[in-house]
C-alpha cells in the first residue's frame, strides 16, 4: 500500500520528515516527497501530518 502525498494540501512543515523512522521523506520545492524504495509503509507519517496531506492507498 504505497504512501501518497497530496501536493495541494502539503505545506512543507516537515512534521512527516521528523517522524519517519526510515528517513524516506524529504522536502523538495517546499513539498514532502516519499522515496518509495526506502518507505516501510508504517503509517507514522500519515498520523504526523497536520494537514492530512499524506495517505496510504
Amino acid at each position: 500500500m504505497p504512501v501518497e502525498v497530496d501536493q495541494e494540501k502539503c505545506t512543507g512543515c516537515e512534521s512527516c520528515v521528523e517522524e519517519c523512522p526510515s528517513e524516506a521523506i524529504s522536502i523538495v520545492d517546499a513539498k514532502a516527497v516519499v522515496d518509495a524504495d526506502a518507505c516501510v509503509e508504517c503509517g507514522v507519517c500519515v498520523d504526523a501530518c497536520p494537514e492530512e496531506a499524506i495517505s496510504m492507498e
